[in-house]
């Protein structure tokens, strides 16, 4: 088995869309580690609104400046990716009280699956911790002028335009 850094971190997730907490937990994670990598994973369960790649573009897109952080697709768990990456951290990002009973299971099911594989938990910044892409769905979804044009407080600017073109064809921010 190859030797996994502990300087690497991996923060993985589907994120669809990117929001402004997904990369306040980014920036952090940055500052904490030589090197991070943003997993967009994909999910069986879920309806996809972006495809993978298109997912890593955007996120691309957000994260110009951190030097330090990459993005990457990946199919399949997600210990298989940290070996894959060679990271030894699993970076998870806590919102709510309601997370932890989810994210423990998880965490004690990864470290049966890969015991060599370290998960840390970032809180949400207080200003980002009732943002989730479900959320920001149902803005855009059912919301008005007003509310669309309070998407930049959800998400980067480079995710609006094609949020919109996604979910409402023809809407402006």
């Amino acid at each position: 088995m190859a030797t996994l850094n502990p300087h690497h971190a991996v923060y993985a997730g589907s994120f669809d869309p990117f929001t402004f907490g997904h990369l306040d937990i980014v920036q952090r994670a940055s500052r904490l580690f030589e090197r991070v990598t943003i997993g967009v994973g994909t999910n069986p369960e879920k309806r996809a609104l972006f495809t993978p790649d298109e997912r890593m573009d955007l996120i691309n897109q957000s994260i110009a400046g951190l030097t330090n952080v990459t993005v990457e697709v990946f199919r399949g768990l997600t210990v298989d990716f940290l070996r894959h990456c060679g990271a030894a951290v699993l970076i998870r990002g806590m919102r709510t009280l309601s997370d932890i009973e989810t994210e423990f299971t998880l965490t004690l099911a990864n470290r049966a699956l890969a015991p060599e594989i370290e998960t840390v938990f970032l809180m949400s910044s207080e200003k980002y911790t009732h943002i989730s892409s479900s959320l920001i769905k149902q803005v855009v979804q059912m919301g008005g002028a007003e509310s669309i044009q309070q998407l930049k407080v959800f998400v980067p600017f480079a995710i609006i335009d094609p949020l919109l073109q996604k979910l409402r064809p023809g809407t402006t921010p």
